[in-house]
């Protein structure tokens, strides 16, 4: 099974919005507790960001393939729905 990375930045409202939603969904799914997903904290490991091709956050890779990137028009509604398909196209 392959890895989800999530590239988000302390204090972002879409961030926290993308954390509530995970933690929702996986309340709602069990079998979404069981996928790898590796929180980044893009200004804490900014060389392993460099490698990512992303302006905003959150965004949500698998391998090198770019599954979500934030808009600044995505309500919290819309960042769960991307959330849950990209959890759903690595399972």
């Amino acid at each position: 099974m392959s890895e989800l990375i999530v590239f988000y930045l302390e204090g972002c409202p879409y961030c926290r919005n993308a954390r509530k939603a995970y933690e929702e969904l996986i309340t709602e799914n069990d079998a979404y507790k069981n996928l790898p997903v590796k929180w980044v904290e893009e200004s804490r490991n900014a060389a392993l960001a460099d490698k990512y091709d992303y302006y905003r956050v959150p965004s949500i890779y698998c391998d090198d393939k770019k599954l979500y990137e934030a808009s600044p028009s995505d309500s919290f509604d819309v960042i769960k729905t991307k959330i849950k398909a990209a959890m759903d196209a690595v399972m």
